[in-house]
């Protein structure tokens, strides 16, 4: 059975989805006001790998990912930039998606935008109205929070010790900690009509409209960045429950990629960005660094990780390759996973553990290859092909054909400047000369570069 941890009880619970064989996610997505950095796209693949592994386990997912097209951030970028605001969020959308595909990431079920569902986000105030949880005032809408006994649950936080964070005192509102569902128009900014005014939605209502819409009035897991849980999450609870809606049986949250110890943001201006990173390093490479942590552990970026990233991938790479040339073709992946690699993913989605089965078959695999057990080889690189892509790191899978030749470009390069050293090397050896010999196989060694002779002359690979 697979077990997660749940935010709303902080304990890890036995997952028992609503509908036998179905499970239901809602992903918070991303407020498109600028192009993504990596931090952005890590809880994509924490959530790609976790639908890869409830489908693995025989489940049907309905995957929906919004997007925040509109938002004050966006809306502040319109007059930085002079663009129009929508314009702005097209094309960082687009940036966003380009860089998911990039990664592996699975295409959702659904991807709403928040724009698109404005006369649900009505029918929703207009609910709330009714059964006294929301009020209109100056034309904004604001949701009582006096008025769901249950407010802050899931962050775990008492009402009376909440204040309203520096300048968003609003005009209106009975309490200064209640939330804005709907904002009235301001010059300048885009607007919709409601009964109570033109307008535009607040951050927190587009949620829970749009899961409502695609996912229903109960679905199983709701996920996010753990910089959601408040109040972007507990005002979501709060809304859909006082409409009515059972809304998410369990709540998972991602933890951040930080520099220097502070979570990556633009404000901070510590952000690495996506494009920049799919141009230094090949994109398969960034996955395994983001993806392979446990996603509730915070990954510290350094370019001293990503190359250990790179080293530790690369031994993959070095192990499926010669398997492969060794059989002739490619090997197609096991029916099933090692039985420690199941119970680690089952475990809270525990990449970690699941990842080290990996490398500890890959090491099986390469002791076969060093006796000549080609079949022996063959089945561990089946196994290695079925876990990864499982992760969504399969180097043989179609999606990274193109990684392969970007690889094999660069590997071709190098591979021509080695054999030049090796050639050098080998001239030593004839003339006895094993001193020289040996100091070039340890200086390709300190460089990373395992050299192994073989009946067919000497093979390098990435140590």
């Amino acid at each position: 059975m697979i077990r997660l941890y749940d935010t709303g009880v902080r304990r890890i619970r036995d997952f028992v989805p609503l509908v036998p064989g179905r499970v239901s996610i809602y992903l918070c997505g991303l407020t498109v006001q600028a192009p993504p950095h990596i931090g952005h796209v890590r809880g994509a693949m924490n959530f790609d790998v976790m639908r890869r592994w409830f489908q693995y386990r025989g489940h049907e997912v309905t995957f929906v990912r919004n997007v925040t097209d509109i938002d004050d951030k966006i809306i502040a970028k319109q007059t930085e930039l002079d663009r129009p605001w929508w314009a702005i969020g097209y094309a960082n959308e687009r940036g966003v998606n380009a860089g998911y595909e990039a990664l592996g990431c699975l295409p959702v079920t659904y991807e709403p935008r928040a724009t698109g569902h404005v006369p649900e986000m009505i029918e929703m105030m207009s609910a709330l109205i009714e059964k006294g949880h929301a009020y209109a005032a100056h034309g904004n809408v604001y949701f009582d929070v006096r008025s769901y006994p249950d407010y802050l649950a899931l962050s775990n936080q008492e009402l009376a010790n909440l204040r309203q964070p520096e300048g968003e005192a609003e005009a209106g509102k009975r309490d200064p900690r209640d939330f804005a569902l709907w904002k009235a128009v301001k010059p300048g900014e885009p607007s919709w009509e409601t009964p109570w005014g033109r307008g535009r939605p607040g951050w927190h209502l587009e949620c829970s409209a749009m899961a409502h819409k695609y996912l229903g009035r109960s679905f199983d897991i709701h996920g996010g960045g753990i910089d959601l849980i408040f109040p972007h999450h507990e005002n979501e609870i709060a809304q859909s429950k006082a409409y009515g809606d059972d809304f998410a049986s369990y709540w998972v949250h991602n933890a951040w990629v930080t520099m220097s110890g502070e979570k990556m943001s633009k404000s901070l201006g510590n952000s690495v960005l996506l494009t920049e990173m799919i141009r230094r390093w090949r994109p398969i490479v960034l996955r395994y660094y983001l993806a392979t942590p446990h996603y509730r552990s915070t990954i510290e970026y350094s370019e001293e990780s990503m190359l250990e990233a790179e080293a530790a991938f690369t031994r993959i790479e070095n192990f499926v390759r010669r398997v492969v040339e060794q059989a002739g073709g490619a090997v197609e992946p096991a029916a099933e996973v090692p039985a420690a690699f199941a119970e680690a993913m089952d475990d809270d989605l525990g990449v970690p553990q699941a990842l080290a089965v990996v490398h500890a078959t890959v090491r099986q695999g390469n002791t076969a290859l060093s006796t000549d057990d080609k079949d022996g080889a063959v089945a561990r690189l089946a196994e290695v092909r079925a876990m990864l892509g499982l992760l969504g790191l399969d180097p043989l899978h179609e999606h990274w054909a193109g990684e392969s030749e970007r690889g094999s470009d660069l590997r071709g390069a190098v591979d021509a400047l080695v054999r030049v050293v090796l050639e050098m090397r080998q001239a030593a050896r004839a003339r006895k000369d094993y001193a020289t010999a040996d100091a070039v196989r340890d200086q390709l060694l300190r460089s990373g570069l395992v050299v192994e002779d073989t009946p067919d002359g000497p093979r390098w690979t990435l140590g």
